[in-house]
């Protein structure tokens, strides 16, 4: 059973675009984690990666000031310590450090779901954590 549900920064961004599948689903998945108790994690690398220029940084603003019980996970020194760990135990290099974000917010947490657009890397990021699963919102 799934701990928490991670944004990546695709599902993030479907979350200010306009009505379509892909911010359905990551609606659905919020009140999905809303009515069990669920955490909703959006790692703050993920945020620097939206934060480029002002319609996407107040895209990113308004949604979270409107979606509530979103818990952005700052790096600390522990936290980056468990980023590098996802990076090694996938012989991925730092072109994937916010996709290592996002899986380790989930490992950190005792499992969870990841929502993405991007479920290759993600998965490949993943894989070798059992409690850890990749859904794709493309």
């Amino acid at each position: 059973m799934s701990r928490c549900v991670v944004l990546d920064a695709e599902a993030l961004a479907a979350l200010g675009s306009s009505a379509s599948r892909r911010q359905r689903e990551v609606q659905a998945a919020l009140a999905a984690a809303a009515r069990l108790g669920r955490e909703v994690i959006v790692p703050a690398l993920v945020l620097a990666e939206l934060y480029r220029g002002r319609p996407r940084a107040s895209m990113v603003d308004a949604c979270l000031s409107r979606e509530t019980g979103l818990y952005v996970r700052v790096t600390d020194r522990a936290f980056a310590r468990l980023v590098g760990s996802v990076l090694a135990a996938a012989a991925a290099g730092s072109e994937h450090i916010v996709d290592a974000h996002a899986v380790a917010a989930a490992v950190e947490a005792g499992g969870g779901i990841v929502l993405t657009c991007d479920p290759t890397d993600l998965g490949r990021l993943a894989a070798p954590y059992r409690n850890v699963q990749i859904v794709d919102i493309g």
